[in-house]
C-alpha cells in the first residue's frame, strides 16, 4: 500500500516483510524516485503473483463433488462361524473413494472383528445396525453377539495395507487386510 501525506511519503508493504517509513519528497529526486517506484511495482507483482498461486493451489487441492455420496459396494464379509473362516480375506481399495461394507455374522459364535489401523487411516461416516445409524469419531470393534449385519461407509484417506482380524480367532485363519493404492 502506498499512503501519501503532508511532506512524507510513507511506504507499507508489512504483508511482505518490509517497511520503508517517512521519505522525504526532497530525497526522493531522479533515480531514488525511480527505484521506489520500480520497487513498489514489483512488490505489487510479486504480491499478486503468491495471490495467483495461492488461488490456483486452493482450487486444484479442492475436490470435485460430495465424497460421501454413492458409495462403492464391496462385496460382503461374512464371518463363517461353522468352518471359522472368512468370505473375503482381502479387499483392493483407492484412497478418495467412498465404500460400503456389509460385515455378517451368523451368530453361533460371538465375534469381534477389529482394523484398528484402517480406523486411523480412514474417514468413517457411519455404522449401520437394523437400519440404526451411528456416527462414530473412533471404532475399536464390531462385535457380534447374535446374528447381525454391520454396515460401515468409508473413505480411506492413507495408501497402505491395513490388517484386520475376528480376535481370538486370527491364528484360525479369520484374518485378511485391506490394501489401499
Amino acid at each position: 500500500m502506498l499512503n501519501i501525506g503532508g511532506s512524507k511519503l510513507t511506504l507499507l508493504m508489512e504483508p511482505l516483510g518490509y517497511r520503508n517509513d517517512c521519505l522525504d519528497r526532497e530525497d526522493l529526486s531522479g533515480w531514488s524516485r525511480y527505484r521506489v517506484k520500480k520497487t513498489t511495482e514489483f512488490n505489487m507483482i510479486r504480491m499478486m503473483l503468491a495471490l495467483g498461486a495461492w488461488m490456483f493451489g486452493a482450487f486444484a487441492a479442492s475436490a470435485e463433488g460430495n465424497l460421501a455420496s454413492q458409495p462403492v459396494d464391496l462385496p460382503d464379509l461374512v464371518l463363517e462361524s461353522a468352518t471359522l473362516k472368512l468370505s473375503q480375506t482381502e479387499y483392493q481399495l483407492e484412497t478418495g473413494v467412498y465404500y460400503r461394507l456389509n460385515i455378517t455374522a451368523d451368530g453361533e459364535e460371538e465375534f469381534a472383528v477389529l482394523f484398528p489401523e484402517l480406523v486411523r487411516n480412514a474417514w468413517f461416516n457411519q455404522i449401520v445396525v437394523n437400519d440404526l445409524e451411528v456416527k462414530a469419531h473412533g471404532l475399536y470393534s464390531l462385535e457380534f453377539d447374535a446374528a447381525g449385519t454391520f454396515t460401515i461407509t468409508f473413505v480411506p484417506i492413507r495408501p497402505g495395507r491395513y490388517d484386520f482380524w475376528v480376535d481370538g480367532y486370527e491364528a484360525r485363519g479369520m484374518a485378511g487386510a485391506f490394501v489401499v493404492n
